[in-house]
């Protein structure tokens, strides 16, 4: 790290014309060489050298004679018998195939080949699978080399796994005079698929005691006719379904079909077991043999169903299925008397289980839609709308029965919303509006929409509604969840429910009439010219000129601006503001409230404790 010169000798310099070469004396950096190393051919130079003088010039050795690979192994070429496996996925009849080839191996360029013998009409890709080249052994470079290769070994070359079995007379006596210990030979596999078609066709004999065209001929087009029930009770959803076997007599044959009724909700198909020979016994069975296959031959079946195996009254299996015969028609008995002699087909009743009565449960309101239209989805698939009581809606068309209510909340953000519920007589349903207040950060509109609301604590069994008598000033509603206390009510409620006075309950009625008693006194003191007491009007009259020549000093001040606050803050338009509201008020308005006359002139207009009457204060800011 401490060097700072990186300079190198100079080795080749020029002495009388002639390029001469010489040792440097000093190392990378200029740092001293002590041992001057000499090359390897300069020491097997000398080593050759003899001394001239004595002996005279060194004879130098003829070289020894070289042949070329291309000479040496022309045309000398190891050849090994090799198979590999291939996965047939799309054949019923074969699952793999073996393919044999030959490895080829030249010595003359250390290449490969692979070849496949043809074969006529064999449909395969065949001859040269891999052509002559290096084939590359690994993924670092490495080529497979006559060395690698031997008897019964595998050997991969393009992601195809050969096995070597063999190999020819010369390939053996190669390699082992390269001192190369082969393995044993093994036995050429050959396709299992080709031996099968190479095997002479199989030849079928009829046996001479029983001849199949004679049965054909004689029992064509009869069929004996079983009824019979399948009971699949024990399982969910099972139930006892009849069917109707048939037996045909022309080829021993079975067929199950099912019988269907009308209306029964099931699907139209008629065979559950199509027209077949059925398996009465089977021969040994290991556990690997399919329980259903496609194809059943006599080598794997001991017994075939015939007809003797059928009888009224009797269980039989087909094919995993239990089925009882109760009853057959008139040609089979016929045929079961003269062919077995049998005379005893008496049917059997068939007694169907009583059908359990599945109590219907209603299960528990879920809060959306009316409650009477959702309950009609429990009684029927095509639901119909409730009855509508048509007279009452005819009655009572467009009266609307509207009340300011309050929501109770811990919020206080919620405790200065007000809304408007309107209560709809025709229909009893409910639905609430809360006016837009500007600058308050909440969203106003439609609050709930025009539904029946249940009180708190009814069931679906027995449900209880809000009615007109249950809305009186200061009581409490809960609309699903929200809790609303009623503050005001229209006049036309009043005027209604006095007309109407028998229908409605006489606590409901008087708490109406105390709250319009109470505010028809305010709004006819308020809109009187009366001052107050001791106070004339005269006296009242010179204070308002004053106030408003004191009030143009104010320039700022827009009459208008301040009468539109004021009538916009009284929302029920009785003239009458609470104190501290009114004083609020007329600061953000920039009324001089600490003005001597401005603030007599709100004494003068005070009425009662903690009200104003802002209506004889509005004198003073004229339009």
């Amino acid at each position: 790290p401490q060097k700072t010169s990186f300079h190198r000798s100079q080795t080749l310099g020029y002495k009388n014309g002639f390029a001469f070469s010489r040792l440097p004396t000093v190392g990378i950096g200029r740092e001293r060489l002590y041992v001057n190393q000499l090359s390897q051919a300069e020491l097997d130079e000398l080593s050759n050298k003899r001394p001239t003088l004595t002996y005279g010039q060194a004879k130098q050795a003829p070289p020894s004679g070289f042949i070329p690979a291309h000479v040496a192994f022309d045309k000398k070429i190891l050849k090994f018998d090799a198979y590999f496996q291939e996965d047939v996925p799309l054949s019923a009849e074969e699952h793999y195939r073996i393919r044999q080839v030959g490895i080829y191996y030249y010595l003359e360029d250390d290449s490969m080949s692979v070849i496949e013998p043809v074969v006529p009409n064999s449909g395969l890709p065949q001859g040269k699978l891999i052509r002559r080249h290096r084939v590359p052994k690994n993924d670092r470079g490495d080529h497979y080399h006559w060395k690698d290769l031997n008897r019964g070994m595998n050997i991969t070359m393009y992601g195809r796994t050969y096995r070597i079995v063999n190999c020819d007379p010369f390939t053996q006596v190669f390699l082992e005079s390269q001192g190369i210990e082969l393995n044993p030979p093994e036995k050429m596999i050959f396709d299992p698929y080709t031996e099968l078609r190479q095997m002479p066709l199989r030849k079928y004999i009829t046996p001479s005691d029983f001849d199949q065209l004679k049965q054909f001929l004689t029992y064509d087009k009869q069929v004996l006719r079983f009824y019979a029930t399948w009971d699949d009770t024990n399982s969910m959803f099972g139930e006892n379904r009849p069917y109707v076997i048939h037996y045909y007599l022309a080829d021993d044959t079975v067929e199950v079909r099912e019988v269907y009724k009308q209306n029964d909700g099931r699907d139209p198909f008629p065979i559950l077991i199509k027209r077949q020979r059925l398996p009465k016994t089977f021969v040994d069975k290991k556990k690997t043999f399919p329980s259903c296959v496609l194809e059943i031959s006599d080598q794997e079946v001991l017994e075939w169903y015939t007809a003797k195996d059928f009888a009224v009254g009797k269980s039989t299996s087909l094919l995993g299925r239990t089925f009882f015969i109760y009853d057959c028609d008139e040609f089979t008995r016929n045929f079961y008397r003269d062919k077995f002699g049998i005379t005893d087909f008496q049917p059997v009743e068939i007694k169907k289980k009583p059908l359990e009565e599945v109590p219907q449960v209603i299960p528990p309101y879920n809060g959306f839609g009316i409650l009477e239209d959702s309950l009609q989805n429990c009684f029927s698939l095509l639901p119909k709308p409730p009855r509508k009581d048509v007279i009452k809606m005819l009655e009572n068309d467009h009266k609307v029965l509207r009340y300011k209510v309050a929501l109770e909340s811990p919020n206080p953000e919620d405790r200065k919303r007000h809304f408007i519920l309107s209560y709809f007589l025709s229909n009893d349903m409910i639905s609430i509006y809360e006016p837009p207040v500007r600058n308050s950060g909440i969203i106003g509109g439609k609050y709930l929409g025009k539904t029946r609301v249940a009180k708190p604590g009814s069931t679906t069994e027995n449900t209880k509604y809000y009615e007109p008598s249950d809305l009186t000033i200061g009581s409490t509603i809960e609309v699903f969840g929200h809790r609303f206390v009623i503050t005001d009510a229209d006049e036309y409620v009043l005027n209604y429910m006095e007309s109407n006075a028998e229908s409605f309950p006489a606590a409901t009625l008087q708490s109406l009439r105390d709250h319009f008693r109470s505010r028809q006194v305010v709004k006819e003191t308020a809109k009187s010219d009366i001052p107050m007491l001791g106070t004339s009007k005269q006296e009242v009259d010179e204070l308002i000129v004053q106030v408003q020549e004191e009030l143009k000093l104010h320039k700022y001040l827009n009459n208008k601006n301040i009468r539109e606050a004021f009538l916009q803050c009284d929302k029920d338009g009785s003239g009458i503001l609470d104190k501290a509201k009114f004083l609020a008020l007329c600061d953000s308005l920039s009324v001089p409230t600490n003005n001597f006359l401005v603030n007599k002139l709100i004494d003068l207009c005070s009425f009662g404790e903690d009200k104003i009457n802002y209506h004889d204060f509005l004198r003073a800011f004229p339009r």
